[in-house]
């Protein structure tokens, strides 16, 4: 099936959207699993099937009102045959696979203006009789759209994108290498929702263990048994986040001065790491590369029964550095802070919600998001509901 074809021309994205099971197929439009009572009053599924008339990568108004099906003739609930569809009924090859038996004509008066308009109406007066049946006999079956490696980075088609009307808007952010440094709370959410856009390669960096406490403060429910395996992090939330998306790179270890050049070759780096020299070491490299990064960090103390802090975000781009020297935005001291998350204590929706506003700027950075603040530093304290912008820029 041709998702260029599709993606591109709005008839065809719109019966995708809503469900039915489109294919391309020797220059003939499918709807797949249409349901259809037969002659024993039986319900099955049958295809529908119609010429394609294109101009160029898109396609233009339907060239004839006729439709084709392949499967036994579609009859009303008591078996006896549809005769407002009724036009001829003699098998023709389509290509090796597909055999069309009947041929329908219901033709409005002013005609098919486009492909969607006339799938539908076709498909719904097939359909009906068995849905009258079997409320569950329905052609909107919502298949799983794979796709291959040269279609998308994703195993299977992103129709979140399209259902939403965005497509055009996610193509921003097909970038192509993006780097997390740590996969503890905040960066696996930061991870969990960078797999989910059209980035082209990610690298996850972290030398930890994937431990039971982790369970708790990351995405999704492990079970017992992986986590008796005592797998790597970074292995598996590859192999986890493998399974929607391709290019995911695994590298056990933590970024010290013996492997930080590993990251000169990113196009952004996420910093989700809490070990001040270990900021230091690779912010001192990504500065002078010119690789543009956030950093996240969040600060939690226990105040009688309860849990009070702020969540950090700080972002550098070649338009702006001074900042985070300037103001002291990012800790590159290892000491040991008054605070519950220093103690390896966090919680599972803060490390999100940090993660999340991280990616919310990454997304505005690159026109994913429209940006009127341009802050470079912004901070949530969690007791007082408020987040606030700083260290904002000019740049155009």
């Amino acid at each position: 099936m041709s998702h260029k074809l599709i993606s591109h021309s709005p008839d065809l994205q719109r019966l995708r959207n809503e469900g039915y099971d489109v294919e391309i197929r020797s220059n003939h439009l499918l709807i797949k699993n249409v349901p259809y009572v037969n002659a024993l009053r039986e319900v099955k599924r049958g295809i529908l099937v119609s010429e394609l008339t294109l101009a160029g990568d898109r396609t233009t108004t339907p060239g004839t009102h006729v439709a084709m099906f392949s499967g036994e003739y579609p009859c009303n609930k008591d078996g006896s045959p549809i005769a407002q569809l009724r036009h001829g009924s003699n098998s023709q090859q389509i290509d090796r696979d597909l055999v069309v038996h009947h041929s329908f004509s219901n033709k409005p008066a002013e005609g098919y203006k486009n492909y969607y308009d006339k799938m539908v109406t076709y498909a719904t007066i097939i359909s009906s009789p068995a849905r009258s049946m079997d409320p569950s006999a329905t052609p909107q079956t919502f298949p799983i759209i794979e796709t291959s490696e040269e279609e998308s980075v994703f195993k299977y088609l992103d129709t979140a994108s399209s259902r939403a009307g965005i497509t055009s808007v996610t193509q921003a952010l097909e970038i192509g290498k993006i780097a997390i440094v740590g996969l503890g709370g905040t960066g696996s959410y930061v991870l969990d929702l960078v797999a989910k856009t059209p980035v082209k390669e990610i690298y996850l960096f972290d030398g930890d263990k994937f431990l039971q406490h982790n369970a708790f403060r990351s995405p999704g429910a492990p079970s017992i048994d992986e986590l008796r395996k005592e797998q790597m992090k970074v292995t598996y939330l590859s192999e986890r986040y493998s399974n929607m998306r391709r290019n995911i790179f695994a590298v056990a270890s933590f970024v010290d001065a013996s492997n930080v050049d590993q990251l000169k070759g990113m196009d952004f780096v996420f910093l989700c790491v809490d070990k001040g020299g270990a900021k230091k070491l690779i912010v001192e490299k990504l500065e002078p590369w010119g690789i543009p990064f956030i950093d996240v960090g969040m600060g939690i103390e226990q105040v009688d029964k309860s849990l009070l802090g702020v969540l950090r975000v700080t972002t550098s781009t070649a338009k702006q550095r001074g900042h985070v020297r300037a103001k002291n935005r990012i800790a590159f001291s290892d000491g040991v802070e008054d605070d519950e998350y220093s103690q390896n204590i966090q919680i599972a929706d803060l490390n999100a919600l940090n993660a999340s506003l991280a990616v919310i700027k990454w997304k505005k950075l690159f026109g994913f998001y429209q940006d009127t603040e341009k802050e470079y530093h912004s901070t949530y304290s969690i007791n007082c509901n408020l987040l606030t912008s700083e260290d904002q820029t000019l740049e155009a």
